[in-house]
């Protein structure tokens, strides 16, 4: 396919040919501590690197963002040395351009399409998404738009990147919002589930002090469906709209035998008690992880890389992955599998644990495992793993984390009648409003556990609809709906405001 080219003095030949690497720890240096692995683009690097993005004035990678970033546009600031009009391009989509710079899974959505990427290394998106970001922090930049207070209040139930991006949507619409967080810091995953050598948490703080900026109110400690409901929130405490961005980190285990032994933990467990309740500083603090010598982690995605590399951190031994299929089928990032890889991390591919053996006092001392061989493709288009008989054996662990995923929260399902699918997630339509009328959901708690972009994106489509919902005009052009941002017969909310600001029903 031929790409139109903005800037026809840059060509495939022309551009810088090499993907410009980023300096990080050495695996021998970093394994012994929690400063960040990637230590970050200089400015050269930034310039040489924005120098490789041809600027196609279809912008694939743009399609490729779940939040629709405008990702030439930034980049082509960079080369112009622009870099507060990079930022303000990237926070017209994004309040955490900082935090998805690092995280986010670009290879698979911006990156994957990239035109350079047809005969070169893509662009590094991210890496320059993270230099911008990086830099805002630095310098205090924020992009607090105006908007005149429309009356209306707009509860959000997690302070994860989706209650994050929906949050700051509408309150740059003019809403009065408030977001409830369980536990006693905001940031949701980012906070309690990405380890500081992936994701600082100064750098988690910076970018919600953007979303206080934009006058969103966050009260923590507030577990919503236990001091109070869904529907209390609309019927007693005034929410015109709710929005459900809870995600999905009930732990979930395989139901073997030996897992109520003492030594057997969740990622989730695990990754929380480290990153917000300091257990790598026991005893100075009181949420000890009771860390054995040798470690195994079962499962093979980002959370699994997390909790190995964690391990090593806090003083194991050995940290040993194992993992029912190949590498090749391992749903972590490459770069997470080197980096764990480099730092002493085994791997055990195309096994399986059958049993956790312990010793009289209730504690794991062991797994038993059976190798695997791969068959025919499963649902998820990856070759099912078959047990292989008669390979069992025995491996010493006396600690075994559990990292194959999460299950949805039960509490919303538990205090109200919103419709659940089979696995207990929220159903909603396809711009996330439930059965209920006003009450709107995405990421994690509809979609099972995902990026942290896409359930960005979720928030931001839930957003849009939830204010189309409140009658709130937007400041989008859509040449599909009517006056206030409305699609032909679709319903919206019925409470208008009066210039006093009392409400009457229509």
């Amino acid at each position: 396919m031929v790409r139109k080219i903005a800037n026809p003095h840059r060509t495939i030949r022309t551009i810088p040919q090499d993907r410009t690497p980023i300096p990080e720890q050495p695996p021998e240096v970093r394994r012994s501590n929690f400063l960040e692995v990637a230590l970050g683009y200089r400015s050269q690097d930034a310039t040489l690197e924005s120098e490789r993005c041809l600027l196609c004035t279809d912008k694939p990678c743009v399609a490729g963002c779940p939040v629709g970033i405008d990702i030439p546009a930034f980049i082509l600031k960079i080369s112009e040395k622009d870099y507060r009009g990079a930022y303000d391009v990237l926070a017209t989509s994004s309040l955490l351009p900082a935090i998805c710079g690092r995280v986010c899974p670009q290879e698979d959505q911006c990156e994957a399409v990239c035109t350079v990427a047809d005969t070169l290394e893509p662009v590094a998106i991210g890496r320059l998404e993270r230099w911008i970001g990086d830099m805002a922090i630095e310098e205090g930049w924020a992009s607090i738009p105006y908007s005149r207070p429309n009356g209306f209040k707009v509860g959000v139930v997690g302070s994860g990147p989706a209650g994050m991006a929906a949050a700051a949507d509408l309150a740059k619409a003019g809403c009065e919002v408030t977001i409830y967080e369980a536990l006693h810091e905001a940031g949701g995953v980012l906070r309690y589930g990405i380890p500081a050598f992936r994701l600082p948490n100064a750098v988690v703080d910076a970018e919600i002090s953007n979303l206080t900026k934009l006058g969103v109110q966050i009260e923590c400690n507030t577990l919503v469906g236990r001091l109070f409901t869904i529907p209390q929130m609309l019927n007693e405490m005034g929410f015109d709209a709710v929005f459900l961005a809870t995600g999905a980190g009930y732990p979930r285990f395989m139901g073997i035998r030996g897992e109520s032994l003492a030594g057997v933990v969740s990622a989730n467990e695990l990754l929380t008690r480290a990153n917000l309740m300091d257990a790598g500083d026991f005893p100075q603090v009181g949420t000890p992880l009771g860390m054995g010598e040798e470690v195994a982690v079962i499962g093979a995605g980002n959370t699994a890389m997390d909790a190995m590399r964690v391990a090593l951190r806090l003083g194991a031994k050995n940290v040993h992955c194992i993992y029912r299929r190949t590498k090749e089928e391992a749903p972590a990032r490459a770069e997470e599998i080197h980096h764990a890889e480099e730092e002493g991390v085994q791997f055990h591919w195309l096994t399986a644990p059958i049993e956790i053996l312990g010793n009289g006092d209730g504690r794991a001392t062991a797994m038993r495992n059976i190798r695997m061989e791969l068959g025919e493709p499963d649902d998820s288009g990856r070759r099912r793993p078959v047990p292989i008989p008669g390979s069992e054996y025995e491996f010493r662990a006396d600690t075994i984390v559990y990292a194959i995923g999460t299950n949805a929260n039960p509490i919303m399902g538990q205090t109200t009648n919103l419709d659940l699918n089979e696995w207990g997630y929220v159903k909603t339509d396809e711009e996330g409003a439930t059965s209920m009328a006003g009450v709107y959901a995405g990421g994690d708690i509809v979609s099972g556990a995902a990026t942290v972009i896409l359930a960005m994106g979720a928030g931001r489509k839930a957003a849009g609809a939830i204010k189309r919902y409140l009658g709130i005009r937007s400041v989008e052009r859509d040449e599909t709906r009517g006056p206030y941002g409305v699609r032909p017969g679709e319903k919206i909310h019925t409470r208008l405001m009066m210039p006093s600001g009392a409400k009457y029903d229509t």
